[in-house]
């Protein structure tokens, strides 16, 4: 008898990043090494970064606000559906795009306020993963992994890093 291994099995990390405003900063490269996935909830301003994004592994990028007059980057989708690893997701930049049927999603990911946030209602997870570029008013600089095992979000990290770029 063969037996298969079920893929949704095999833990994934996935990077959630927002916000970078045209500053990729190292120390972020860095820790998204080990993620086969990488989501950005928009206000990118250079194309160039999910150039070298998509290196580390599969992007799912949405436009900003600020992506609107960047060429490569105002062809990008408003919002994404998508599942990774049995999990789906619903990505947007701002929250008040998020439309109201979200039958079947699992996560949303939206951007824009430069301030993390992650709450948990109705059992579907919330995240803004805050700016890793350049925050506003005086905001951290932070980014979310999210550990998805079995079809289900196992675990999620945010990732403070101080700002010295």
């Amino acid at each position: 008898m063969d037996l298969q291994r079920n893929p949704d099995s095999n833990p994934v990390w996935v990077a959630v990043l927002s916000d970078t405003h045209g500053l990729l900063r190292r120390d972020v490269v860095a820790e998204i090494q080990d993620c086969t996935h990488i989501l950005h909830a928009g206000d990118i301003l250079r194309r160039m970064d999910l150039d070298e994004l998509s290196l580390y592994g599969s992007i799912y990028a949405v436009r900003g606000n600020n992506d609107l007059w960047t060429d490569g980057l105002r062809d990008l989708a408003g919002l994404l559906r998508f599942s990774i690893a049995g999990v789906s997701f619903l990505i947007t930049h701002d929250r008040r795009d998020v439309p109201r049927n979200l039958d079947g999603i699992q996560v949303v990911v939206c951007g824009h306020t430069h301030r993390y946030s992650e709450e948990w209602t109705e059992g579907r997870l919330w995240l803004n993963p805050g700016s890793c570029g350049r925050p506003r008013w005086g905001g951290e600089v932070t980014i979310a992994k999210l550990l998805l095992t079995g079809g289900k979000i196992s675990q999620v990290l945010k990732i403070w890093f101080p700002e010295n770029e």
